[in-house]
């Protein structure tokens, strides 16, 4: 890299950064790997608000999703062992599980195409969130309770932590040692990636480790987590140690170039379309160059890993503020870093406001139980939320508008008085506008349960929903009619507020669908 390219990213980086340099903020660092090797790394803000701490290169940070292709890489090394296959059944390893009414392999949750529902979701419904205590053996029975799943195996996407935290469990039993031991012996200590460990718990004291922080109103707070991470997302690390990480998928030096290439390979979903989610990583594409790329996300903390594997760069970004984007801060940084690149596509431009506005408002599917509302953020830009949370929109060359952010991944296209949403597997479907209010459905108050959650949900006269689950109670939440025959179920959270989608099923019953659980039957008690 020529030194005045590098002085007009550096330059990029630190007006990236400028945000994070305020007075009492939470900070940022971000990392550009080329050809193996870290070239730029510049830091802002703080890494602890009531110390003082400013970042610098030894913080390190919770980076949440990230750690999915690690543990996948563990699976992978394991399988050129000979102790586990990526093609065996995951309850030959896990016993414990129930008969879902189908086999699940490790491959299945490797890719996000098990079918298994969230298991944070299912928590959530029950009345347990992110900010209270929960076990790995709390995590375990909520799947255990469960009888079918959200799809038939291998059909379709849908991003579950529930696949990574039993890929993990798998993990340490083939190996027969905890999954942070086996991280540590395989994978940090042979590329020297001394400050990166899996953490289980809050508890353990980590060196360096960043606060983490959620903004309200005009200031900060502390984020409350409490459940225990593993495999799906459990690895505290840092700039300097992801840009090793990064340098391993040019050298192969752990795993070799097979496994490297093991982890970036897609699969075709049973009815052949190409699922966009490798093996803890997700492919994209920035104006036609192809990236593979993962996010993080928990409270207080958010990371983007972003690759362009055919041009040698890798972008990485980590903050302890969490409302920041690093995702978008990273498109950004790979674009500052593509320029004068040989035939790169022009950035598509969004369609003119008045045809954004009009597609503005809430949308509705009633006979699937799904709802999503679409609008423009403080920069005119569009948004999509579902279940409460938002995904923002960018255009495709053919004025289509699309997201990629975990559980969404649809494209948007105007169809009449129709919004057309394909999703995951090809699938699509139409949204009609929510032109109306909708009464509240009568007879509503009453009490339900679902045995798949072991929760009870009483609705009382001001339609208010308590939930009374095996760990918790959560309420009151309030319910929404957004439509005939469909509700909105808001259940304030530590990360999101957020909402579950109540279809009416024939007979008293309620059907809950949230982001990454679905179908979920809550039977009339009384």
């Amino acid at each position: 890299m020529r030194d005045l390219d590098l002085l007009m990213l550096e330059r990029r980086v630190e007006a990236l950064l400028a945000p994070f340099g305020a007075a009492g903020s939470p900070g940022c660092s971000i990392g550009l790997v080329r050809e193996g090797t870290l070239v730029l790394h510049r830091s802002a803000g703080l890494a602890s608000i009531e110390q003082g701490v400013a970042i610098g290169p030894a913080t390190t940070f919770r980076i949440a999703s990230v750690t999915k292709q690690f543990v996948c890489a563990a699976a992978l090394l394991l399988a050129e062992d000979g102790a586990l296959s990526p093609d065996d059944d995951i309850a030959a390893l896990i016993p414990e599980l129930p008969d879902l009414g189908a086999r699940i392999t490790l491959d299945h949750v490797m890719r996000n195409s098990s079918g298994i529902r969230d298991m944070l979701e299912l928590m959530r419904l029950g009345g347990l969130d992110l900010g209270a205590a929960c076990t790995a053996g709390d995590l375990l029975a909520a799947l255990c309770r469960q009888r079918s799943l959200n799809f038939a195996p291998g059909s379709r996407f849908l991003y579950s932590n529930s696949g990574f935290f039993l890929l993990g469990l798998a993990v340490e039993r083939a190996a027969g040692m905890p999954l942070a031991a086996f991280l540590e012996k395989r994978i940090f200590a042979p590329l020297g990636m001394t400050r990166t460990r899996l953490t289980p718990t809050t508890s353990e004291v980590v060196p360096g480790l960043a606060t983490g922080y959620l903004p309200r109103e005009s200031r900060f707070i502390r984020a409350a987590h409490g459940f225990a991470l593993g495999g799906e997302g459990g690895i505290v690390s840092c700039v300097e140690d992801l840009a090793l990480w990064a340098r391993n998928y040019e050298t192969g030096r752990v795993g070799g170039p097979a496994m490297v290439q093991a982890l970036q390979h897609r699969q075709t979903f049973t009815n052949g379309a190409l699922n966009l989610y490798a093996r803890g990583l997700e492919a994209g594409e920035h104006r036609g160059v192809p990236t593979m790329g993962h996010g993080g996300l928990w409270p207080g903390f958010r990371t983007a890993f972003l690759r362009a594997p055919g041009e040698g760069l890798t972008i990485i970004v980590i903050t302890n503020h969490g409302g920041a984007e690093p995702g978008a801060i990273a498109t950004e940084v790979l674009d500052a870093a593509l320029a004068g690149t040989p035939g790169l596509a022009p950035v598509p431009a969004l369609p003119a406001r008045p045809v954004l506005e009009a597609m503005c408002g809430l949308w509705v599917q009633p006979e699937d139980g799904a709802s999503f509302d679409l609008f423009l953020d403080g920069d005119g830009r569009p948004v999509a939320r579902s279940h409460g949370v938002p995904a923002a929109l960018v255009p495709l060359p053919d004025g289509a508008l699309t997201a990629r952010r975990g559980s969404f991944c649809f494209t948007l296209r105007s169809a009449g008085d129709a919004l057309e949403l394909e999703s995951d597997a090809g699938q699509r479907g139409l949204y009609r506008r929510a032109t109306a209010e909708a009464p509240m459905p009568e007879g509503l108050p009453g009490r339900y349960a679902c045995a798949e959650l072991g929760t009870e949900w009483s609705i009382d006269a001001d339609h208010r929903v308590t939930a009374r689950g095996p760990h918790a109670v959560g309420g009151p939440w309030r319910l929404e009619p957004v439509a005939p025959g469909l509700l909105r179920l808001h259940i304030p959270g530590a990360l999101f507020d957020t909402w579950a989608d109540i279809r009416l099923l024939p007979g008293g019953a309620l059907e809950a669908n949230a982001a990454r659980a679905r179908r979920l039957v809550f039977d009339r008690i009384a």
